[in-house]
């Protein structure tokens, strides 16, 4: 409620007990209670179990009720978020949770994430966040300085690779002059997200490019795909290889891809979302030779730089490219400075109203700096070659894609050689669900080249042996006892 002067207008001064306020005091023990609600989980989390579930049913009992009209206790309610809510849900950060991508953050990350909410930062605009903005654009030269992509270029931070991928095809499609039979390539390994951005995005032809036994995309598929599409009238225009496969961490060959499209005439794109990051390892720069070498590239600091969900980020060789394809003059945003020395993150993808994302790379990195952050990474592949090394000792179990980039995949297969590949398929399936609902661990399924296979996805920097190894046993003992039936 407002204060009025003598004449009955408003003087601008606001009472203290607006119902949408809180009294600092109370602010600050609530703040205290969640704060150490999270460095408990935080703590307890290896004896937690990894994940606890809930069918649709069940939840809308406990949870469907028409919004109050009249407010309740704070405590309750946070107790209510606290015990009731968020523990409906999978542990991503659980030392075994190795299902689909798995993500831990750092406890600065998450402080930064409180800041963020708390200061409520818009940063579409350099005029409404210019320390903010200057953050990010220091982050993104990070970025681009680990992966060797050249002097001035830059991008944007986005919710996650979905985004950024879709950002990247929109600006190639734009850079290409928008062809009405546009052809974008991909490996078949290649992320669900770019099939989306292609739909979203109006192209009208997505090739799928085959892979090898790696599982990496052959060039010479690529180059017949090309000439193939050209010789029928259509425009190939973008190709999309992997910098670490989700399915299974596999590479494409980005310097023989990059030549192919240099020469062909196209855009191309290195989706490195999943293990982009790799290259601040040695081990992980070698295996992403020829990254820079990309017009524009996706990375998800989610994943492997240890953030909290939502971050990723769109990296172009020329960021004018992107704010070609995305900059509208609108009226209510003439005050907007565009001077060319102060970017507006808003000009370069979707959104105008943007969070302020780079905090928490910032302070993370600042806090443990980059060495920390490549002992974690090289620790993952360590974990994820014994898991490896284990599953080719034990006779029961079978590889079906060696290590990369902390992903293996294998699947439980007696040596007795009598089960069929419809029996293997339904005995792994059991054998995946059961370990799944038992909490133990989270692991999780995918196909390669039409064979049903388990799943090992190692990222999480306080994952150990102990975890890999209990995870893989559990396999061998779930394995036999369904074997057994």
């Amino acid at each position: 409620m407002s204060e009025t002067d003598t004449s009955g207008h408003s003087t601008g001064a606001r009472s203290k007990d607006s119902s949408l306020s809180m009294p600092p005091d109370e602010m600050r023990r609530l703040g205290y209670r969640v704060v150490d609600a999270l460095v408990a989980r935080a703590t307890d989390l290896p004896d937690d179990v990894a994940r606890v579930g809930g069918r649709r049913e069940e939840m809308e009992k406990l949870f469907r009720e028409p919004a109050p009209e009249v407010g309740r206790s704070p405590d309750e309610v946070l107790e209510r978020a606290m015990g009731a809510i968020l523990p409906r849900a999978a542990r991503i950060d659980h030392p075994r949770f190795f299902a689909f991508v798995p993500g831990s953050p750092t406890w600065p990350s998450v402080l930064a994430e409180f800041l963020t909410a708390g200061f409520n930062i818009f940063q579409g605009t350099w005029l409404a966040s210019a320390g903010p903005s200057q953050i990010e654009l220091v982050v993104l030269d990070w970025f681009r300085e680990w992966l060797g992509m050249p002097e001035g270029g830059g991008g944007l931070l986005t919710s996650g690779g979905s985004a950024a991928n879709l950002g990247a095809l929109v600006a190639a499609r734009e850079r290409a002059g928008n062809p009405p039979e546009g052809v974008v390539y991909l490996g078949d390994q290649g992320h669900s997200s770019l099939e989306r951005a292609a739909r979203i995005g109006g192209i009208a032809h997505v090739r799928k490019v085959p892979t090898g036994d790696d599982f990496a995309v052959e060039p010479a598929a690529l180059e017949r795909a090309i000439q193939e599409d050209r010789a029928n009238g259509l425009s190939p225009f973008m190709m999309c290889a992997n910098a670490g496969a989700t399915n299974t961490g596999a590479v494409d060959p980005l310097p023989e891809l990059a030549g192919i499209c240099r020469r062909e005439g196209l855009w191309f794109h290195v989706d490195g979302a999943y293990g982009g990051f790799a290259v601040l390892t040695e081990r992980g720069k070698d295996a992403l030779d020829g990254i820079g070498l990309a017009d524009s590239v996706t990375l998800d600091p989610h994943k492997w730089l240890f953030q909290p969900f939502e971050v990723g980020c769109l990296l172009m060789k020329d960021p004018g490219v992107l704010e070609a394809a995305f900059n509208v003059e609108a009226d209510y945003l003439q005050d907007v400075d565009r001077d060319s020395e102060h970017v507006n993150f808003a000009d370069r993808g979707l959104q105008l109203t943007r969070r302020f994302r780079a905090l928490k790379i910032w302070m993370s990195v600042q806090t443990h700096g980059l060495a920390a952050y490549r002992a974690a990474i090289e620790e993952a592949f360590e974990l994820a070659v014994g898991a490896e090394r284990f599953v080719r000792d034990s006779p029961d179990l079978e590889i079906l894609s060696p290590a990369a980039m902390g992903v293996v995949c294998y699947r439980f297969k007696p040596a007795d050689g009598t089960l069929d590949e419809e029996e293997l398929e339904s005995l792994n399936a059991a054998i995946q669900a059961t370990i799944v609902d038992s909490g133990y661990a989270m692991i999780s399924s995918t196909r390669l080249h039409g064979r049903y296979s388990l799943r090992l996805c190692i990222m999480n920097f306080t994952s150990t042996w102990a975890d890999v190894r209990g995870t893989l046993q559990r396999v061998l003992d779930v394995g036999h006892e369904l074997g057994l039936r």
